[in-house]
């Protein structure tokens, strides 16, 4: 979308929320998911070996921890510790954030919106991953992963929700920028705008099939709708 099209869809929103694993940062860039999710399946395994043949099934760390919840309480909050911890050791060798991630965060405060990330990794890893970058004081809240509860990550609207609610604002005068068909079903369950950031081939139609308002195939392309109003 052109950033000035893009200009008119963003006039109606008082917050930007951004996924963070995709539009801020690419979590798993140097440490690559399917070597977390071993670990993770190792581990899971060894405390349910009944889920063991499902979690070597997948490449997905998430996916290995919302298995996780199967074998109860124990095993969920022993692989959440553990995702968390990789998580962490994955955004210290991330790299830079994603091209047009910093000019869009700034250029959202810039134009007195309110900027917050809303994220299925943990809120460790996103807090870790922006002091490294010095980017702390760009974003006034993190909702990340909540603890032991699988079942409020996206595509729930329960983190959009939270994030509205500390930020003061009405959800649906939220918007949230997402590269995952499950952000943008978060979105529309939770009355928010949404914008599909479709940053690899064949990501465009999934998220206009989900209901984006629209869909920007640059990080770029929003920082300057958001400093060109």
């Amino acid at each position: 979308m052109h950033s000035d099209a893009l200009a008119g869809v963003l006039a109606d929103y008082d917050a930007i929320l951004f996924d963070f694993d995709g539009p801020i940062c690419h979590v798993f860039q140097g440490l690559p998911a399917p070597g977390v999710a071993r670990e993770l399946s190792t581990l899971l395994a060894s405390l349910a070996p009944e889920l063991a043949s499902a979690a070597r099934a997948t490449d997905d760390p998430m996916v290995i921890h919302q298995l996780a919840r199967e074998g109860g309480q124990e095993v969920l909050a022993a692989v959440e510790a553990a995702l968390t911890e990789a998580e962490i050791r994955a955004v210290s060798v991330a790299g830079a954030p994603t091209d047009g991630a910093v000019e869009t965060m700034k250029s959202a405060r810039a134009s007195g919106r309110r900027v917050a990330i809303v994220s299925n990794n943990s809120g460790d890893c996103v807090h870790v991953y922006l002091a490294a970058q010095g980017l702390s004081r760009v974003v006034e809240t993190v909702v990340g992963r909540p603890a032991l509860r699988p079942d409020l990550m996206k595509p729930s609207p329960h983190p959009l929700l939270e994030a509205a609610a500390i930020l003061g604002v009405p959800p649906e005068r939220s918007t949230l920028i997402g590269d995952s068909v499950t952000d943008i079903m978060a979105a529309r369950a939770a009355g928010a705008g949404s914008i599909g950031f479709a940053n690899k081939p064949g990501k465009q139609h999934g998220l206009i099939t989900a209901g984006a308002d629209t869909v920007v195939t640059n990080m770029q392309t929003v920082a300057q709708a958001l400093a060109n109003p």
